[in-house]
């Protein structure tokens, strides 16, 4: 959630629904309150037509063109990656980019194969690939112009109906207002369960004061992609200390 004792000095429009006050009074919690509070979507409208632009990224780590496609839907290309090894270590060939203000990780090999304005999809059936899928669409779905058309293609679960409804309601009773907040990146990773067509994945951010929390994410293979699962009851985040026990990773 946005520290407001780590205000940023910027002047950008903010979603209501983003706002940590909403998301504990709604009792949104686990990796939906963590992942809310991190991320501050920025609309600009000088920003390319995707959503994303290339962030400054640390030596060594060069982004390349992300692939593209005008629509959401249809058949995913196969990938590369079929190595069914979950990763200890970070995985090679990922490339980071910003989505509004949060860097997300692209794979050639992995995925996203098809990336539009709002909607990153067709991933690797493989332990990569889901956690892959896990950030980018954990990102999206909350910042995305269109987070109803991320979250009806690429979430499932028992919550999935009452979040869009309680989003909904918000966005229609609040006025959008202009409100600096402290950005939420991911900074590591560790692998809890995966099978075939399900990976439950612990995923730490890292706020600006230092101060860091795993949210658990959990993917489902279905239809052909991996989904973000919505539980009715997800799962608080849990503060830690360090990185121990995780693989360190991240853009930013």
């Amino acid at each position: 959630m946005a520290d407001p004792g780590n205000r940023l000095a910027t002047d950008e429009p903010r979603s209501p629904w983003l706002r940590g006050g909403f998301v504990l009074a709604a009792a949104f919690i686990g990796f939906v309150t963590v992942i809310a509070g991190a991320v501050v979507f920025t609309s600009d409208p000088a920003a390319p037509a995707n959503g994303a632009a290339t962030s400054e990224l640390p030596a060594g780590r060069v982004a390349v063109p992300k692939p593209s496609s005008p629509s959401a839907e249809g058949p995913c290309p196969k990938l590369s990656d079929t190595r069914q090894d979950v990763p200890v270590t970070a995985p090679r060939g990922v490339t980071w980019t910003l989505f509004g203000a949060v860097a997300v990780p692209t794979s050639g090999r992995s995925g996203p194969a098809v990336a539009g304005k709002d909607v990153a999809r067709c991933y690797a059936r493989t332990p990569v690939g889901a956690l892959l899928a896990a950030s980018q669409i954990s990102v999206r779905y909350l910042a995305a112009d269109d987070w109803r058309k991320v979250t009806r293609l690429q979430t499932v679960g028992a919550g999935r109906d009452a979040y869009v409804a309680a989003r909904t309601k918000a966005e229609k009773q609040s006025s959008a207002d202009r409100d600096g907040g402290a950005h939420g990146q991911i900074a590591g990773f560790r692998f809890v369960t995966y099978q075939a067509s399900t990976g439950v994945i612990q995923t730490v951010w890292r706020f600006p004061d230092g101060r860091m929390q795993a949210a658990t994410t959990t993917v489902l293979w279905q239809d052909g992609d991996w989904r973000l699962e919505y539980p009715a009851d997800p799962v608080a985040p849990t503060p830690v200390g360090s990185l121990a026990g995780y693989t360190e990773w991240g853009g930013v």
